[in-house]
């Protein structure tokens, strides 16, 4: 919408023209989000909506890093309960204790870390008692 709205045309009719031209042209087709809810809809207002949605879409944490390293564990907890094969178990766990590791050597600000290193073999063993049918497809 690059041109401006000339003298003595009322603005809504100006604006409903660009609009019905947009429309014609198809640019209003193939929109994201097309179909779907506005995400915020029955939220309540928030000033700094946009900057909590640059900080989400940036990976900003705003928890400090010893608390988001702890939900980093509990949300690895999850992962290997749904994982699909010892490889995942193992990746996963091996993941997260380098971080927890780095973090043992190297405390972070905040509070405590309260955390220790995953023992990777006795959550594959646990993770083969809970799930037999995936285990026996894993060995070889």
């Amino acid at each position: 919408m690059t041109e401006r709205k000339p003298p003595g045309v009322s603005v809504e009719s100006w604006v409903d023209r660009q609009i019905r031209e947009a429309t014609e042209r198809g640019e209003f087709e193939n929109l994201p989000g097309w179909g779907k809810p506005l995400a915020s809809l029955d939220a309540p207002y928030d000033e700094l909506w946009w900057i909590r949605g640059k900080l989400h879409s940036e990976g900003f944490a705003v928890l400090p890093p010893a608390l988001a390293l702890r939900k980093e564990a509990e949300d690895a907890v999850e992962k290997v309960r749904a994982a699909r094969s010892e490889r995942q178990v193992r990746a996963v766990l091996t993941e997260v204790n380098e971080k927890i590791g780095a973090a043992l050597r190297m405390p972070p600000p905040g509070p405590p870390l309260g955390l220790t290193e995953f023992d990777v073999e006795a959550e594959v063993e646990s993770w083969r008692r809970e799930h037999p049918d995936r285990a026996a497809r894993d060995t070889p």
